[in-house]
């Protein structure tokens, strides 16, 4: 057990903090854990831990966690907004491909009627051919 007393002012009484370090392997793993987190503003960063202080290092770790995860989110949040942009440049091509789809089929019904009109018309010039054909054959044979 570690035991502090401090006098913040000469008018002050006294003040004692009491805490006890249970397991020394917590101070060493704090000082493993990453310094820097470039996502973070400089404001942000984690502060290193005061290394007598348990709940110090447990502050700390905490808080390069929530760095960790903040970066994590970050990330992913990009990798969304990346989707989002592949998929909006997808839907304006099927939008284009839909339009000239749909102009092409327009533009097959056109000549499609223009079709079947042109042959109705070749029909009737082939029976018309065919009727002077009989005709002139018929007025020659009688000549």
């Amino acid at each position: 057990m570690i035991t502090s007393a401090r006098r913040v002012s000469p008018d002050k009484s006294e003040v004692r903090i009491a805490f006890s370090l249970q397991d020394p392997s917590d101070l060493e793993d704090a000082e493993d854990s990453p310094r820097s987190f470039p996502d973070l503003e400089q404001r942000l960063q984690p502060v290193p831990p005061c290394g007598s202080l348990r709940e110090s290092v447990q502050v700390y770790r905490e808080h390069c966690r929530m760095a960790l995860e903040f970066h994590q989110v970050k990330h992913e949040i990009s990798l969304l907004e990346d989707r989002k942009r592949e998929l909006l440049a997808e839907l304006v091509e099927d939008e284009r491909v839909a339009v000239e789809i749909a102009r092409l089929e327009e533009e097959f019904h056109v000549l499609s009627e223009e079709n079947r009109t042109l042959l109705t018309v070749h029909t009737e010039r082939a029976q018309q051919l065919e009727t002077l054909s009989l005709t002139n054959q018929s007025s020659q044979d009688s000549s």
